[in-house]
C-alpha cells in the first residue's frame, strides 16, 4: 500500500463531459489533457498522457491507498510524482496512459461525497468506467491496467470479473498475504507504535472477522485508523484473497518488486506471481513502496523519499513495463 490507508490515515505510523466533446477535446488538445469519466454522482477526473505514433498501447494507473492523487501526491507530506513520473516514462516508450483521481478526493470531488466508504467491488466500477471512456476517445482495443499497492487488488479484483478489454496487468508493490497480516507488520514495524500494538491486533482481528469495532477505550491514533467510516471497507480488504482472484484472469501478468519496501516485500511478490501459472516477476533492486531507489536500509531514511518529489523513479520501473507490453502486444 501507499503509506496513506483508507480515507488518509498512515498506514506506516498508526456527468461527465458529453463524447462528442471529448471527442474534440481528443483532436485538437495537446498529448497532456484532463478527461473525465462518470463517477457515482458526479465525474471522474483525470489526465490522458498521449504518446506519438498511431495506435500505441495505453494503461490505466490505479493509485493506492487513502488520498493520494494522479501524480502520486496528497496530504500529510506525500509528494512523490511517481505516477506523473511513470507516465512520462511510459510516453518515452511510445505508451499512452491515463492516471487519475480517486472518486470523492481532489479533482474527483464531486464523484460522490463519502469517500471513504467504498468496496473494491465500487472501484472496480470506476476502472470499467475508465476503460470504456479510454476505448472510445482512444479506439484501444484493449487497456493495461497498472495498480500500485491497493491499487493493484483493484486490478486483480476488477480483471477477475471482468477480463474483457483488459491486455493485461501490471502490479507493483502489490500485497500477496492476507490484508490483516500485512497491516499488523506494517504497525509492527515502527518502534513508536509499541504501545499500541495489543490493541490494534485485537481490532484488526475484530475486523478480519467481519465485526465492527467500537471505538471507546481505544488509542486516539487508532481511533482515526478504524474510524466508523471506513471499517467496512477495512472489511472488505481483509476478506479479499488477491491470490485466488489473480489466479482467475487467464491474461499477461507482471509484478514488479522493490527489495528495500518497508510496506510489502519480495515474499509478497512471490505469493502473487506462484498464483498465475504465466506472471513474470521483476525484482527492482533497492527499490521501495514508491518505486524509487533507496540506498539505505534505516526504516525512516526510507520514508523521507515519500516527500521528496525530485527523486526519480527506480530506472527498472518503466523499462520493465514498456519491455512487457511491447513482447505481450494487445489482447484485444
Amino acid at each position: 500500500m501507499s503509506p496513506l490507508g483508507p480515507g488518509g490515515h498512515f498506514l506506516c505510523t498508526v456527468t461527465a463531459c458529453l463524447l462528442t466533446c471529448l471527442f474534440a477535446a481528443a483532436a485538437t488538445a495537446g498529448p497532456d489533457f484532463e478527461i473525465t469519466a462518470p463517477g457515482p454522482q458526479g465525474p471522474l477526473s483525470g489526465t490522458l498522457l498521449r504518446a506519438d505514433g498511431t495506435d500505441p498501447p495505453i494503461v490505466l494507473i490505479i493509485p493506492g491507498s487513502g488520498p493520494v492523487d494522479r501524480d502520486g501526491n496528497g496530504p500529510n507530506g506525500l509528494h512523490t510524482n511517481t505516477y506523473r513520473l511513470i507516465a512520462e516514462g511510459l510516453r518515452g516508450h511510445g505508451i499512452s496512459s491515463v492516471r487519475f483521481d480517486k472518486r470523492g478526493l481532489f479533482k474527483s470531488r464531486d464523484a460522490t461525497d463519502e469517500p471513504d466508504r467504498v468496496t473494491l467491488d465500487a472501484y472496480g466500477k470506476d476502472v470499467r468506467n475508465w476503460i470504456s471512456r479510454i476505448r472510445a476517445l482512444t479506439s484501444a482495443p484493449c487497456v493495461w491496467l497498472l495498480g500500485h499497492s491497493e491499487g493493484g487488488l483493484v486490478a486483480i479484483n476488477h480483471a477477475a470479473a471482468s477480463p474483457d478489454r483488459i491486455c493485461g496487468l501490471l502490479l507493483a508493490a502489490v500485497p500477496g498475504r492476507p490484508l490483516a497480516d500485512v497491516l499488523q507488520a506494517q504497525l509492527s514495524q515502527n518502534p513508536a507504535n509499541a504501545p499500541l500494538l495489543d490493541q490494534a491486533t485485537l481490532a484488526i482481528r475484530e475486523l478480519e472477522a467481519g465485526r465492527r469495532l467500537s471505538l471507546d477505550g481505544l488509542h486516539p491514533a487508532l481511533q482515526v485508523l478504524f474510524r466508523n467510516s471506513v471499517q467496512d471497507f477495512w472489511m472488505d480488504l481483509f476478506a479479499f484473497e488477491a491470490r485466488e482472484r489473480l489466479g482467475l484472469f487467464g491474461g499477461p501478468v507482471l509484478v514488479l518488486q522493490g527489495t528495500n519496501d518497508v510496506q510489502v516485500g519480495v515474499a509478497d511478490a512471490n505469493a502473487l506471481s506462484s498464483s498465475h501459472g504465466t506472471a513474470r516477476m521483476l525484482i527492482l533492486e533497492n527499490a521501495n513502496h514508491m518505486l524509487k531507489a533507496v540506498e539505505t536500509d534505516g526504516y525512516f531514511e526510507n520514508l523521507r523519499t515519500y516527500a521528496d518529489p525530485h527523486i526519480p523513479v527506480h530506472p527498472g520501473v518503466v523499462s520493465g513495463i514498456a519491455d512487457f507490453i511491447k513482447q505481450h502486444g494487445e489482447r484485444g
